[in-house]
C-alpha cells in the first residue's frame, strides 16, 4: 500500500479495496478465495470513471471539436496499449497480485493485464472518495498522451485510415496477417504483414499483434500516400 500510494500521489484509506484492485483472478483460483476478490468489478468502475475523466479533460481542452473527434481522441488514449504502457512507466505492474504459474508464465508483461490492474486501481480510488485527487493524478500523466494523439491522429487511426481509403477503391478491405512471433511468452516480439487485393503493401513488428498491425497500416498510409486525417 505504501508503495501505491507513492505511484499515485494519493493516501489511501480502504486498504481492502486495493488489495482487490491488484489481485489478478488467478491469485484467487489459486487460493481458493471468492472470486470477486479479484480486479474485475473495480476495472469495470475504473474504466467508467477514466473515461469520464478524459472527456471532461478533452472539452476543455478542445473546445472547437466536435463530438465525434473527442470520441475518436478518447478511445486511443483509454485503449489497452497506452494504459499497459503507463502502468510500465510508472511501476504499477511491479505490484499486481498472480498465480506462481501465472508469474512464471509472464503474465506481469501482459498488456490486458497491467491494463486492467490500472483500471481497477482508479476504481478503488473511486470507492475511497478520492474523486477530485484522482482526475488530477489522471490529467498529469494523460496530459501527453492527448496532445500526442491530437497531434499525430493518422499515425494511431492507421488501420481505419487504410481502411477507409482501400474501400473507397475498391469496397475491398485490407487484409492483416502475423507472419512471425519471437521472444520469450513475456516479452514477445510480432511482425505483421498488410495485404490489399492480392499484394503485400507493407510489414511490420510490434510488442503485440495489435501494435504490428497499426505499425503496418501507417507505413501502408504513408506509402500510399494517403492524406493525414483531418481532425
Amino acid at each position: 500500500m505504501k508503495d501505491l500510494q507513492q505511484i499515485f500521489n494519493i493516501s489511501i484509506k480502504n486498504q481492502e479495496l486495493f488489495v482487490q484492485a491488484l489481485t489478478h483472478p488467478s491469485y484467487t483460483k489459486e487460493q481458493n478465495l471468492d472470486y470477486l476478490k479479484c480486479y474485475e468489478r473495480l476495472e469495470f468502475l475504473g474504466d467508467a470513471v477514466l473515461k469520464l475523466a478524459i472527456s471532461d479533460i478533452l472539452y476543455a481542452k478542445y473546445p472547437d471539436y466536435s463530438e465525434g473527434n473527442m470520441s475518436k481522441i478518447r478511445s486511443i488514449v483509454v485503449s489497452d496499449a497506452v494504459l499497459f504502457e503507463i502502468s510500465e512507466k510508472i511501476g504499477l505492474s511491479k505490484l499486481i497480485i498472480l498465480a506462481k504459474h501465472e508469474e512464471k508464465q509472464g503474465c506481469r508483461k501482459l498488456e490486458s493485464v497491467g491494463a486492467c490492474v490500472f483500471e481497477a486501481v482508479l476504481g478503488a480510488y473511486y470507492l475511497d472518495g478520492k474523486y477530485t485527487e484522482l482526475v488530477r493524478f489522471i490529467k498529469n500523466i494523460f496530459e501527453t498522451y492527448i496532445e500526442e494523439v491530437d497531434k499525430n491522429f493518422e499515425k494511431f487511426n492507421a488501420k481505419a485510415l487504410l481502411q477507409e481509403y482501400t474501400q473507397g477503391k475498391t469496397k475491398n478491405v485490407p487484409v492483416y496477417k502475423i507472419v512471425n512471433e519471437s521472444g520469450p511468452a513475456h516479452n514477445k516480439t510480432f511482425e505483421a504483414e498488410v495485404w490489399y487485393e492480392g499484394m503485400l503493401i507493407a510489414s511490420a513488428r510490434g510488442k503485440s499483434k495489435k501494435d504490428a498491425e497499426q505499425k503496418c497500416a501507417y507505413k501502408a498510409c504513408k506509402k500510399l500516400g494517403i492524406a493525414e486525417c483531418q481532425m
